[in-house]
């Protein structure tokens, strides 16, 4: 094998390891800064060592290892041992002391892997953290992407991004945030924040907010990685499976929602031939194990379930637009969200007709936290063509094209107005 082979080998093998690295050595440090910086110690020390040693037979175990070794010396260093190895302080002094240290920080560094891919997720989506920060820093840890990599997905410069995670790393110890699972009634808010974060990233890579790309599918990806990895490390928790399913369904529609050029195509337009039918499947069974566990469903199990009709349905004819309605408003009872309601007006209109959906619609428009959302003059324009109005919507489309950020989105907007003036 040559070096370049190696070091791809080295980074290939260091991608799917880090978070898992990062995770337990973070258990033991206490800080997520310092267990990346010992984490990527390690890769270096691999990067180093390989080329003229070879790729080990477990090159996962000896990334471990290499970085278990170094988090043993900062403690060492550093006098810190820190919660459940408090009571070992008082032995740094002596060599014994030292021996046992070593022993106890080994086994504790090698158990219950899966606790600490989880303790990572709640930490780096801590509240304490904004959005922005939350989102990159779970990208950076658990996604496994660089500062640049992040930079590029969310169209924002390098600097701004590595300022996001310095930041937020050093929020984290600054107030001490505990690594580790919350419990009691502390969990359903975090577990909320994680959530957010994992269906954020999604989105964005869905339908990116601005830029000239309609999807960014590495951030889809990226969020569905992450969401598999939370349904396997918290299995009991419905929202959990509820958020799985909605990514996978919607996911699935990625390979029609744009023809050849790169255009929009509108979910109703779609070949659903051409949906990825595998994932379909997944996102049913997704959906089937939060509904198995049982208790009223939250809002990623209600959208989940609106995103199942529409893949059930194998003509947009067949559509249960009633059924859809009552979800939304099932969901819109727990969330209280313009969107949402704007969403249940938009599915009344399948079922009831677009004056119904309309009214609706027009309910809405003094509603502040809309004032700027692009899909409202869109969703209202598109009522007021099926209703003949054409002069009305074509402002609406061209008032919906000055509020998108995203350019096919902007193109597909100003057709549509151009087509309320021909007709």
């Amino acid at each position: 094998m040559t070096d370049s082979e190696t070091h791809r080998a080295i980074r290939a093998v260091f991608a799917i390891e880090s978070a898992r690295l990062i995770g337990s050595l973070a258990r033991i440090v206490r800080d997520v800064g310092v267990a990346e910086e010992l984490a990527q110690d390690a890769l270096v020390a691999a990067l180093e060592q390989w080329p003229r040693q070879g790729v080990p037979e477990n090159p996962a175990a000896w990334l471990m290892s290499a970085a278990k070794h170094r988090a043993i010396n900062v403690l060492r260093r550093n006098k810190m041992l820190e919660r459940k190895h408090d009571e070992l302080g008082h032995l740094i002094e002596s060599d014994s002391g030292n021996e046992r240290v070593v022993a106890d920080l080994e086994a504790a560094i090698d158990d219950d892997v899966g606790d600490d891919l989880l303790r990572l997720v709640f930490t780096a989506c801590h509240p304490v953290l904004s959005t922005e920060a939350r989102v990159a820093l779970t990208l950076r840890l658990l996604g496994g992407l660089s500062t640049d990599e992040i930079a590029r997905a969310f169209l924002v410069s390098e600097p701004t991004i590595a300022q996001r995670i310095v930041r937020a790393k050093r929020t984290l110890a600054e107030k001490k945030i505990p690594f580790e699972v919350p419990r009691g009634d502390e969990l359903a808010p975090r577990l909320s924040s994680v959530l957010e974060v994992i269906y954020l990233i999604f989105n964005e890579g869905y339908s990116a907010t601005a830029g000239d790309d309609l999807m960014r599918p590495g951030l889809c990806d990226d969020a569905l990685r992450l969401g598999r990895i939370l349904a396997g490390l918290a299995p009991d928790e419905p929202e959990v499976h509820g958020l799985l399913a909605l990514m996978e369904i919607n996911a699935s529609r990625a390979p029609a929602r744009t023809d050849a050029d790169g255009e929009p195509i509108l979910l109703l337009e779609q070949n659903r031939a051409r949906w990825d039918h595998i994932a379909i499947r997944r996102g049913f069974a997704a959906l089937e194990r939060a509904d198995a566990l049982g208790g009223a469903p939250g809002p990623y199990v209600l959208q989940a379930a609106i995103t199942a009709c529409h893949a059930q349905a194998h003509v947009a004819s067949d559509t249960d637009w009633t059924r859809i309605a009552s979800l939304y408003g099932e969901l819109g009872a727990l969330v209280r969200s313009p969107i949402v309601e704007l969403n249940r007006a938009v599915a009344v209109s399948m079922a009831e007709g677009p004056a119904a959906g309309l009214a609706l619609i027009d309910a809405l428009a003094a509603e502040p936290s809309l004032a700027n959302y692009h899909l409202l003059p869109s969703a209202r324009a598109d009522l007021l063509a099926k209703l003949g109005r054409f002069s009305e919507a074509r402002a609406e489309f061209a008032r919906a094209a000055s509020l998108a950020r995203n350019a096919r989105q902007r193109e597909r907007l100003l057709e549509r107005a151009a087509e309320c003036e021909r007709e």
